[in-house]
């Protein structure tokens, strides 16, 4: 069959952009072939295998999980479902990130739920002289980190946010795209493909940001920065839990729609670390 006859017929269910995406995905070609080229004979096998992922494509299943990989910051990025599809509103964190690193020589940065690991290659590779490491609970995903990041000098470890973490780490810059929907979200009929502990934090998606954010000076220089990104509805109450750990210059920026999205501060007054025998004693009090 020709390439023009099922784009026309795909095209109907999917629309057009998406048909023709799927079929230059399956035949391995640009879709600026398909479009100069309708006439493209398809083999039987090459019909069939467009058909089935055509189906995969309109039960829900995003098309970065089908194709396997997404484009972030103008690079692809290997994507499976063990880790979150990467969106274009992540480019903010990252170019939050990379504006807070230019006054810093050699920075230090930690990537907190690092998922594919969008976030930390992009910041290695547009900023060489960061040190950079991320850290997931996930194996999984600290797989697909890893094959994203061949060629760098970032580094992943299994860690719940700081657990693993020692202490007396300091980092310059510690960024998070952590979970941040909400248990009862209607949206998350939308994100049944991608992974539930991903995305969901408590009853009001808080529990994650208000851990980092209380437990991030414990492990920042002097000067060092926190920024996280969170939903369209949370930049009032992470400014509030911001000031509350101590940082200044408390602010949140918006995305290119116009919503709260990633919101940062300086920690300008580093915490004093307690001995272990202070710490235990201030947990029995």
């Amino acid at each position: 069959m020709q390439a023009g006859c099922l784009l026309q017929e795909a095209g109907s269910r999917l629309g057009r952009f998406e048909a023709r995406l799927l079929l230059a995905y399956v035949l391995g070609v640009p879709v600026e072939k398909l479009i100069a080229h309708p006439e493209m004979e398809l083999s039987a096998s090459q019909e069939q295998a467009y058909r089935l992922v055509v189906q995969r494509r309109l039960k829900g299943e995003p098309y970065a999980y089908i194709a396997g990989e997404q484009e972030f910051f103008g690079r692809a990025f290997k994507v499976t479902p063990d880790v979150l599809i990467p969106r274009p509103d992540t480019e903010l964190l990252v170019e939050t990130a990379l504006h807070i690193l230019e006054p810093f020589k050699s920075p230090r940065v930690l990537d907190l739920g690092t998922g594919s690991g969008c976030i930390a290659v992009t910041i290695a590779r547009e900023n060489p002289s960061a040190r950079v490491t991320g850290c997931d609970i996930s194996e999984p995903a600290l797989r697909v980190a890893a094959g994203n990041a061949a060629g760098t000098d970032v580094l992943f470890f299994k860690s719940r946010w700081f657990d693993q973490i020692p202490e007396g780490s300091r980092f310059e810059l510690i960024v998070s795209n952590p979970p941040y929907v909400a248990e009862a979200s209607p949206y998350l009929a939308d994100l049944s493909y991608e992974p539930k502990g991903a995305l969901v934090s408590g009853p009001k998606g808080m529990d994650d940001l208000t851990e980092i954010i209380h437990k991030a000076p414990r492990f920042l220089s002097s000067c060092g920065w926190l920024a996280v990104e969170h939903g369209f509805d949370q930049g009032a109450p992470c400014r509030r839990l911001f000031s509350e750990a101590g940082f200044s210059d408390v602010r949140t920026l918006k995305d290119l729609g116009g919503y709260d999205r990633v919101t940062l501060g300086e920690l300008r007054q580093v915490p004093k670390l307690l001995s272990k025998d202070a710490r235990q004693e201030g947990r029995h009090e």
